[in-house]
């Protein structure tokens, strides 16, 4: 708490050396005709969550850190979101002194009811690691997890896509995201503000020199009605 002393009028300020321990005041001996009033003021610290502002209900796989990182560097994970819900946000950090890998982190979100439920969901093949490589959900599914492990040998993952079919619903309208992160090393936040568009798979270049990948996510929405297409 901060006491807060003023005075009332001749508008000349209470010296500290004249407030008692514990918040009373004293007027100087030359202003005993002054009125004091001591107010206490709380001191209010407000801190909001990461993801917070978003809505998102951020699911922790294990709490490695106040972070939440789903891996500690050098380490393999596998992180799928609850039944019926997709990725929405991915967040990393890069650690250089740490074999050039990165910790990562992931929020999702429900699929709205429209879409209904997730029909089959399954795991692709791997992408390995030290390779460019590009890849999207088969069978129209949408991105609900990630898989990946660790090669010393390379300083680079391997990585695989966990998606979801929903009914025979079809992805259209579908765009990559810019770079992520913007410069190989740096911190990755990727946030999805188009609820209406949907995760389906990413592709990422690998730096040789820096060990380090950056990810274009490919970005669809899914049509309201079942199709036989492939894409639409």
């Amino acid at each position: 708490f901060t006491h807060i002393c003023k005075p009332h009028v001749g508008g000349r300020r209470i010296k500290r050396s004249a407030q008692r321990p514990g918040g009373q005041c004293l007027p100087e001996p030359s202003s005993m005709d002054l009125t004091v009033l001591c107010v206490l003021l709380p001191l209010v610290t407000a801190a909001w969550g990461q993801y917070g502002d978003y809505g998102y209900p951020y699911q922790q796989y294990h709490d490695y850190s106040d972070d939440g990182w789903v891996n500690l560097n050098r380490q393999g994970f596998s992180y799928q979101c609850p039944h019926g819900q997709v990725v929405v946000a991915v967040r990393s950090i890069f650690n250089k002194k740490e074999g050039s890998d990165r910790q990562w982190n992931y929020a999702c979100m429900p699929t709205p009811q429209n879409l209904g439920e997730p029909t089959e969901c399954w795991w692709e093949e791997i992408n390995r690691a030290g390779m460019e490589w590009y890849q999207t959900c088969s069978n129209n599914g949408l991105v609900a997890g990630f898989q990946s492990r660790y090669f010393e040998s390379v300083l680079d993952r391997e990585w695989q896509f966990y998606c979801c079919r929903y009914s025979k619903r079809c992805p259209y309208a579908c765009w990559l995201t810019t770079e992520y992160p913007g410069h190989y090393g740096e911190e990755m936040d990727m946030i999805s503000y188009n609820y209406d568009y949907y995760m389906r798979g990413a592709t990422t270049t690998f730096s040789a020199v820096e060990r380090d990948r950056q990810w274009k996510f490919i970005m669809c929405r899914m049509t309201d009605y079942d199709c036989e297409f492939a894409s639409v």
